[in-house]
């Protein structure tokens, strides 16, 4: 018996000098141990330094598997404390144990209670030592009372000496393995950093990395800036083949109310952790985000790595996620950590050259847009504000209250009252005046081009679009937008003007990114809103968020005092620009214009002055046929005369307005272009005051 005892110690030895693949080298053990003690389990635990912690090495159950193989588990640490290990580390030497006599000691210990099912009721616990300390145990389980002698316990306490030395030098091999592991992919992220710019490429290459040692069915990394929801930004998903698919933003919109879920998951993804089996379970049973991915996609288990310190203003996590339901462990989790420098730095990067880009994006298309205001919109200048009468002193006072905050502006006035002036003068007294003024006129494009102006649009988002564009929300982005004519919007694009103007957040027409925005709006109007919204033509949430600071500019004919000023005004600068000599204004001409009731006002006035300049030849202005016209047109009330209603006053300025025009509506010409109103809403308008075309034409 001895001669083979020392054939088996010397066999050991031998195996563990040469095998260095840990299955193998521990098949071979069990093999030969069996052939001496009859066994019919066999466990080998590993302890940390300090004795505190356990983890599994090797589990083996021979002739059946006994147990539900559980993957992941055999490395998982688990705490010393209150388990059996801590009573099987105070002996020294080789302890037998009855399991029902254990089972008493700690009736919930689920092994336990799973192998006394399988009838197996027989420990031999063996300490696993070298240079004189404790690392490991070695555990035989039997269904039969093993009968050891002392020579049997003996060779057993060689045989864990010899199995300690094995265990040590197999943790020491994967240690290094993992270490060049780690230092392969660190280095693998390093170059990918180096090479690729694009975020979806670059996170990419990364689940690629880390899919090689811990193997995934989802990457993601999801952030969350100061005062800001959380958000994704990088998701994929393992396909069939291997490789991961980039998954679009609104992935989980089938979630209901998903940012209050992505929220409530967060506070799982601020520490390091691994979500497997039975806790995943309860997990998805308590977070609906994670009960959506289960049932939805499959997910049963997770892998959780924080990015940034908590301390920090900005949160960030790296997730794993896999169909299998112990796809991870603790030791994956350390190694994913020993990455965390480099996500942490290619998120940096990430965010850095997507800033610089659309930086350089913004100033280019702020330098193309104000290039084309300087060469189209040259004429509307802050001093063309003129005129000191009472009503224009209330109007720059509101306009010096307001101009240097965000608030939203409704102007509101008569078409040619200046409601544009008005807007560049908010915006050039605002601290956002380094960037641009963006402008649109909602009443000058077909409704179903507006949204595109406003919002933008992808390629191919509809016929036509063989480009992406960039609306005006996105190119006003840190300076102002001004809605001229808002009251002409559709509904339904009123609904989504007030989306940008609660959330500040838009999506382009076929996008599905959400696109922050910090705009300020400045809206105008020549409607009463107050009456569309009474006549469901306007809607009464957003009439109130444009309303929130109004600024009413008067009509020329309740300041006559300035007309004349604005005269002056127009006729220096015209003369200069044609280059015509000064010419003299007669008594009747200037009767004729101060009586005139100026439907168009401001903008009329200057056209017609405009038109003076250019006919007249000799010594006076000519108005050709103006005054004859004026005073043809419904003068102005006196002072203490009875006043007009809204609808008359209306009706007088479009009949003043076709007059002019000779009862010509459209085309350049026309009472529209006069009145700068869109020619159907004119033809609208006159239809309901019962104005017919024929019979101005014919007075």
């Amino acid at each position: 018996m001895p001669d083979q005892d020392d054939s088996l110690l010397l066999y050991l030895n031998e195996a563990i000098a040469i095998t260095r693949n840990k299955e193998d080298l521990f098949r071979s053990v069990t093999e030969k141990l069996r052939l001496i003690f009859p066994f019919d389990a066999i466990t080998i635990i590993t302890l940390d330094a300090d004795l505190q912690y356990r983890r599994v090495f090797l589990r083996d159950y021979l002739g059946e598997i006994l147990l539900p193989e559980q993957p992941g588990s055999r490395s998982e640490r688990a705490p010393v404390a209150g388990s059996p290990i801590e009573q099987f580390i105070k002996s020294y030497n080789l302890r037998q144990y009855d399991l029902q006599e254990l089972l008493t000691q700690y009736p919930d210990y689920p092994p336990f209670t799973t192998l006394m099912s399988r009838q197996m009721r027989y420990f031999t616990v063996v300490p696993l030592r070298t240079g004189g300390r404790l690392t490991g145990l070695l555990s035989l389980v039997a269904r039969r009372r093993p009968e050891l002698s002392e020579m049997d316990a003996d060779l057993l306490e060689k045989i864990g000496s010899l199995v300690a030395v094995a265990v040590t030098n197999a943790l020491a091999f994967e240690e290094i393995a993992r270490r060049e592991q780690e230092k392969t992919m660190q280095l693998a992220l390093t170059n990918a950093l180096l090479s690729i710019k694009e975020r979806g490429e670059l996170f990419r290459a990364i689940a690629n990395e880390i899919n090689q040692v811990v193997p995934c069915d989802y990457f993601g990394v999801r952030v969350r800036e100061p005062d800001s929801p959380v958000r994704a930004i990088a998701e994929f998903r393992k396909q069939p083949d291997g490789t991961f698919m980039l998954l679009n933003e609104s992935h989980s919109d089938a979630l209901p109310d998903i940012h209050t879920a992505k929220e409530a998951v967060a506070e799982l993804f601020s520490e390091p952790a691994v979500y497997v089996g039975e806790e995943f379970e309860e997990l998805a049973g308590q977070y609906s985000m994670l009960r959506h991915i289960r049932d939805k996609r499959g997910t049963r288990s997770m892998l959780c790595a924080p990015l940034l310190d908590t301390t920090d203003d900005q949160a960030a996590a790296l997730i794993l996620a896999s169909h299998q339901p112990f796809a991870f462990t603790t030791e994956m989790l350390e190694l994913v950590r020993s990455l965390v420098p480099q996500i942490r730095l290619a998120i940096q990067n990430v965010f850095a050259f997507e800033q610089i880009d659309a930086l350089r994006t913004q100033l280019e298309r702020e330098r193309t847009y104000l290039i084309d205001e300087i060469n189209t919109s040259a004429a509307a200048r802050l001093d063309d504000f003129v005129g000191g009468s009472n009503a224009m002193q209330q109007v720059y006072t509101r306009l010096a209250q307001v101009a240097p905050t965000d608030t939203t502006v409704l102007i509101t006035g008569e078409t040619g009252t200046g409601k544009e002036l008005v807007a560049r003068a908010l915006h050039n007294l605002s601290p956002r005046h380094e960037r641009a003024l963006v402008k649109l006129n909602c009443a000058a494009l077909p409704a179903q081009l507006i949204e595109s102006e406003l919002f933008g649009h992808e390629k191919g988002a509809f016929t036509g679009a063989h480009d992406r564009r960039i609306g005006k929300f996105e190119l006003a982005d840190g300076g102002t937008i001004f809605l001229d004519e808002v009251g002409e919007l559709p509904l339904d694009l009123q609904a989504k003007l007030l989306r940008v103007l609660q959330e500040k957040e838009f999506e382009r027409i076929g996008g599905r990114r959400v696109i922050q925005t910090d705009v300020r709006v400045i809206a105008a109007t020549n409607r009463v809103l107050e009456d569309e919204v009474a006549a469901g033509h306007f809607r009464a949430d957003l009439y109130y968020r444009l309303n929130v600071f109004p600024i009413r500019l008067p009509a020329l004919r309740e300041r006559p005092e300035d007309i004349e000023p604005l005269m002056r005004h127009f006729l220096e600068r015209f003369t200069k620009q044609m280059a015509k000599p000064v010419r003299g204004l007669r008594e009747r001409d200037l009767k004729a214009l101060r009586q005139y009731g100026w439907p168009g006002n401001v903008r009329e006035l200057e056209h017609v002055l405009e038109q003076a300049v250019i006919v007249s030849q000799g010594p006076f202005l000519e108005f050709a046929g103006f005054s004859a016209a004026a005073l043809a047109a419904p003068a102005a009330p006196e002072a203490g005369g009875p006043l007009k209603t809204l609808k008359e006053q209306e009706r007088d300025h479009i009949l003043a307005a076709l007059h002019r025009t000779g009862g010509r509506v459209s085309g350049p010409n026309g009472a529209a272009m006069l009145l700068d109103i869109n020619p159907k809403t004119l033809e609208a308008r006159m239809k309901k005051l019962g104005i017919r075309r024929t019979v101005v034409a014919g007075d």
